[in-house]
């Protein structure tokens, strides 16, 4: 609803923007904007590959495609992301809705892999919203100006704002922003799960632990000064996302931590590798590791190592 109520709104503002979708325009909000500019949207049908293909072509004469595909469906057309779009450094969203674990529709539907396979690509934007006003400030940072190829992932299910529609902000690319203050450990998250890290924060607090949560907002390019201010204040840090853990923004934090030479314990929180199988989203966060409970365990594990380390 935010996503669709959003494009409307800025194709309100903006003859130049046009919406393509490959046989979902129901499913990803996209009926709203069909209904408000039938003639700048175009469902190509069940066939991802085109839709790409079709959005860069857009591109090239000016216009400005919000190109709407399910995360495990962006999977059939990574090619021409790739080769069409990347390569060409054109000016396409891809709004990549159901980004994470989306419960009973299965390991073919879960959205786990378009962190890793969208960041390591060349002129690629790759962001996530935490809340819904960061949802509407990406899409209307992403069509602002050109920034890159703009890939801005978002889960399905319920928000936590009741009244989001807060004026538009634009955000500068690579920045991410510090949600709660700390100093014993920090929390990295990206996208929607960081508000279980917040509820996380508060339990911390409440026996006594100081937890800091910064949400990363951009996976690529990652905030490096927010990055130097954790690494330069805490000596442990978690990271979590509702994605493979392999390839995601724990492996880029990591590699970040490995490139500037810091030395501190870090964990990543995320899906494991291998395929998840159906169950209601709180169960498969549950089950693979990234739960608030999790996250408690995880800091009660390393700061009960740190306190043993300080006993020894």
């Amino acid at each position: 609803q935010v996503f669709s109520e959003e494009l409307v709104d800025i194709g309100a503002e903006r003859e130049d923007i046009v919406a393509i979708t490959a046989a979902m325009l129901g499913p990803t909000g996209l009926d709203k904007f069909a209904a408000a500019y039938p003639e700048r949207t175009i469902d190509v049908g069940i066939a991802e590959q085109h839709a790409v293909t079709f959005s860069a072509g857009m591109a090239t004469q000016g216009l400005v495609p919000f190109c709407n595909i399910y995360s495990s469906f962006m999977q059939r057309a990574y090619d021409q992301v790739m080769h069409d779009v990347a390569l060409q450094k054109l000016h396409v969203i891809f709004c990549l809705d159901r980004g994470g674990l989306v419960g009973a529709d299965g390991p073919t539907h879960h959205g786990v892999f378009d962190i890793a396979y969208m960041r390591c690509l060349p002129n690629m934007v790759v962001a996530s919203p935490m809340n819904e006003s960061e949802l509407r400030n990406l899409m209307y940072t992403a069509q602002a100006e050109y920034q890159g190829v703009f890939s801005i992932r978002y889960p399905r299910g319920n928000g936590v704002m009741t009244e989001w529609k807060t004026p538009f902000q634009k955000i500068d690319i690579g920045t991410g922003r510090r949600v709660r203050n700390g100093s014993d450990i920090a929390f990295l998250t990206f996208g929607p799960i960081g508000n279980e890290a917040l509820k996380a924060c508060t339990a911390l607090e409440e026996e006594g632990v100081s937890a800091a949560l910064y949400d990363m907002r951009f996976a690529k390019p990652l905030d490096e000064t927010m990055l130097h201010e954790v690494f330069s204040k805490f000596k442990h840090v978690i990271t979590v996302e509702d994605g493979c853990i392999q390839g995601g923004i724990g492996s880029a934090i990591v590699e970040f931590m490995a490139d500037n030479g810091y030395h501190v314990s870090i964990k990543r929180l995320g899906v494991p590798d291998q395929y998840i199988e159906h169950g209601t989203q709180e169960e498969l966060y549950a089950e693979c590791g990234y739960d608030q409970s999790a996250m408690l365990r995880a800091a009660h594990e390393m700061l009960g190592q740190r306190a043993a380390s300080q006993t020894a």
